[in-house]
């Protein structure tokens, strides 16, 4: 069994603290349509951090980060010691174009690794990746000692990189990683969506 993880605990500041979440793209909520696609490919998901969701979650637990205020290694470490399965894709709440068969492919690729991550020309995608209990013992070091950044993580434990060629079997790698952070940012998608002229 796999788990799921929408990491949700961010203040949103570049986007006036706005709940990220419920931002309409493509007709729905990015919450409910990142709910449609990971069902495809964990039996457990959670919702971590932030405040509850506006809109009914009958499928999905929702749980208060571990760990307050550091950023999303705080999630990951609620991510891992919460998560009902073997290994856990963890996903940012701004991210709306994650797809089911993306995730399943992630989560089968921990057989060879602790942590599996895309690894695009911007760099490593640590929040659209898989991790195993592996990673918990490394995550605590570096939250107890302050050292936040998601990607260091990937010095301590053993990854495999999933590349931009891989990741073009889902669809363009560019679009399945996406995310929100800007309402400059929301308004291109929409744009590119059709949904406003």
């Amino acid at each position: 069994m796999h788990s799921a993880a929408i990491l949700s605990g961010g203040r949103a500041t570049r986007f006036g603290g706005r709940d990220k979440r419920a931002l309409i793209v493509g007709g729905c909520s990015i919450l409910s349509r990142q709910l449609r696609e990971l069902e495809l490919a964990a039996a457990d998901i959670m919702i971590i951090g932030g405040t509850p969701p506006a809109e009914e979650i009958s499928t999905a637990r929702v749980l208060a980060d571990r760990v307050d205020g550091c950023g999303p290694l705080g999630g990951l470490v609620t991510a891992l010691v919460e998560a009902r399965g073997d290994a856990v894709i963890v996903v940012g709440c701004d991210m709306p174009y994650i797809t089911g068969p993306l995730a399943a492919r992630l989560l089968a690729l921990t057989a060879e690794a602790d942590a599996v991550v895309p690894r695009t020309g911007r760099g490593y995608h640590p929040l659209c990746a898989a991790y195993t209990r592996a990673c918990l013992a490394p995550v605590e070091r570096r939250l107890r000692d302050g050292r936040l950044k998601m990607a260091g993580l990937f010095d301590d434990v053993r990854v495999r990189t999933v590349t931009s060629e891989e990741l073009g079997a889902f669809g363009d790698p560019d679009w399945l990683l996406a995310n929100i952070n800007t309402p400059d940012e929301y308004d291109d998608l929409e744009a590119l969506q059709g949904h406003k002229p």
